[in-house]
């Protein structure tokens, strides 16, 4: 039997994801991270280190459990890390990680798309609705 190398290995794996397989874990990974608060806390870790009061007062309408579950999430994912620093009142920092900065790219290149074309979007969901209730 023929022995493969760690690099060879990786490489079969990546071949083996599908993501139109409903069971493919790649599948699971695009619906984290196509959720609308990993997408904003990408962005907003793309500053710099947060605090999580500093995360929850810049994404406005985000509930502390919903905060929590997806910063938990994204550290299980290796996309973010969670420093705390030993202090009265411990110190919490969040900060992307090398994985996390390379999906950077992408995301806030959709929330950009999303905030430039909202007026076109907005002109097209008014001509829709009024020919829905026609």
């Amino acid at each position: 039997m023929a022995t493969t190398t760690a690099a060879q290995r990786r490489s079969a794996e990546r071949a083996g994801f599908d993501a139109y397989l409903a069971e493919c874990p790649a599948r699971q990974l695009l619906d984290r991270i196509g959720d609308k608060w990993v997408s904003l806390i990408v962005n907003a870790l793309a500053d710099g280190p947060q605090r999580y009061s500093d995360l929850r007062r810049r994404l406005a309408g985000v509930s502390e459990k919903m905060l929590t579950q997806t910063l938990r999430a994204l550290e299980r994912d290796g996309l973010l890390t969670r420093t705390v620093t030993a202090s009265v009142p411990p110190r919490v920092d969040y900060a992307l990680t090398p994985l996390g900065t390379g999906l950077l790219p992408l995301l806030r290149a959709i929330k950009y798309w999303a905030e430039e074309n909202m007026p076109e979007v907005l002109a097209h969901r008014e001509v829709y609705d009024g020919a829905a209730a026609d």
